[in-house]
C-alpha cells in the first residue's frame, strides 16, 4: 500500500483572494485589505471599498447593507 506521504505546499493565503465589494483580485492576501465574518463566512474586502464603507464596517454592519 503506497501512499503519499508528500507534505502538500498549501498555505493560507496562497490562492488568489477576491473583495467581497468590487470583485478586485489579489494574489494571496494583502496586508491592506480587511476581512469580515458574516454568518460563519469569512468575506474580504480590499483598501478603497473598505475605505468607502469604514462606517459601516467599524458599526459592524453586513456587507448586504452598504
Amino acid at each position: 500500500m503506497d501512499q503519499d506521504k508528500t507534505p502538500h505546499s498549501e498555505r493560507p493565503g496562497a490562492e488568489s483572494v477576491v473583495c467581497a465589494g468590487c470583485g478586485a483580485v489579489a494574489e494571496g492576501v494583502p496586508t491592506t485589505w480587511i476581512f469580515s465574518v458574516e454568518n460563519g463566512v469569512r468575506h474580504y474586502f480590499c483598501e478603497d471599498c473598505a475605505r468607502a464603507n469604514i462606517r459601516a464596517i467599524e458599526g459592524r454592519l453586513d456587507s448586504n447593507w452598504w
